[in-house]
């Protein structure tokens, strides 16, 4: 799973592009991304890809800041439930903490950490955002930029002592210093925000909800199992972040999990699953809350659990519920 991430995280991206001169929807579809994926708060992209077209825009831009121009114009709603989480946490210290423990949410292969100061130096500690591979620089940069960002909004600044970053200037280094407001030090080991010890103790601004603060993590923690649980719970997350915006196939699963479909169906067996079952009951869920619980079109209801035709989803639905949609929908009411 450590090569997929939120297509969200590109989000702004495309306009980005074209305001700097080039195609930005041809660039992403270049690299097999659909620009209206960015705009969906469920769809996954493969890490790759994702890199690889920050790098692109990067080049066809002449743009060495792009990744911290696409931070800056960021918030943390590119996280999705991550960000209710964070953004209702009482402390900066709970904040991080948040997304110390979900990051994977947005992309399985990063994380975030605190962690000593990499210069040694009294009363400062280091924030470290790093990956399950090296960061290229574009990611490193809209990384701890988006970051830096976050920690600002929440906490109306927070004395940022300085930036180490993994990677040479690609761009002049007033261009890094102005957008950290911090010196910031190149070629270092890893990506790092150096920030004042205290920093875990600083109340988030506004205080946050307690309630929406638990409603994320109880979310997050029923939909989005981590790493290394289940091989059918890492399946019945990949289709639940699938359905609507990219293929359900077994094929296509199997690719996600880096493995091939027939080792995937005998892992599942061990289990006493079936890859048909778990895809039948991550739309049935799917679909019993779209259709109790929005007016969305029946048509569109259909698209959105990946069936092909409205009929499919009639005859589904008397299977699942005992009611065709549109009874059920009523009942509901």
């Amino acid at each position: 799973m450590a090569d997929v991430v939120r297509a969200a995280g590109l989000r702004g991206l495309p306009a980005l592009v074209t305001t700097l001169g080039a195609d930005g929807d041809a660039l992403l579809s270049g690299f097999g991304i659909a620009p209206s994926a960015l705009e969906s708060d469920d769809a996954v992209i493969p890490s790759v890809a994702a890199a690889r077209a920050l790098e692109a825009a990067a080049a066809a831009c002449d743009c060495g800041d792009l990744g911290l121009r696409l931070a800056g114009q960021q918030n943390a709603s590119v996280l999705g439930p991550l960000a209710i989480a964070i953004e209702n946490s009482p402390t900066l210290g709970e904040a991080l903490d948040c997304a110390r423990r979900f990051l994977f949410v947005h992309s399985p292969g990063l994380s975030v950490a605190q962690v000593p100061d990499p210069e040694s130096r009294p009363g400062v500690a280091g924030i470290r955002y790093s990956g399950a591979t090296e960061l290229p620089p574009q990611v490193a940069d809209l990384g701890l930029g988006l970051l830096h960002r976050v920690t600002t909004l929440l906490s109306g600044g927070y004395g940022l002592r300085s930036v180490h970053l993994p990677h040479p200037p690609l761009a002049p280094v007033n261009h890094y210093t102005t957008f950290f407001g911090a010196d910031v030090r190149f070629d270092q080991p890893a990506a790092v925000l150096r920030v004042p010890q205290t920093l875990p103790a600083t109340p988030v601004t506004g205080g946050g909800n307690e309630m929406l603060r638990e409603v994320a993590l109880d979310y997050m923690r029923s939909h989005f199992p981590a790493p290394g649980l289940f091989i059918s719970a890492r399946v019945r997350h990949l289709l639940a972040r699938s359905l609507g915006s990219g293929p359900v196939d077994l094929a296509a699963t199997a690719r996600q999990l880096r493995m091939h479909p027939r080792t995937l169906q005998r892992r599942l067996a061990d289990e006493q699953e079936s890859f048909e079952d778990l895809l039948d009951d991550v739309r049935r869920a799917a679909a019993h809350r779209l259709i109790t619980q929005t007016d969305l079109p029946l048509s569109q209801v259909t698209a959105m659990v990946s069936l092909a035709e409205q009929s499919a989803l009639s005859r589904a639905s008397r299977r699942w519920f005992g009611l065709p949609p549109r009874d059920l929908r009523r009942s509901s009411r």
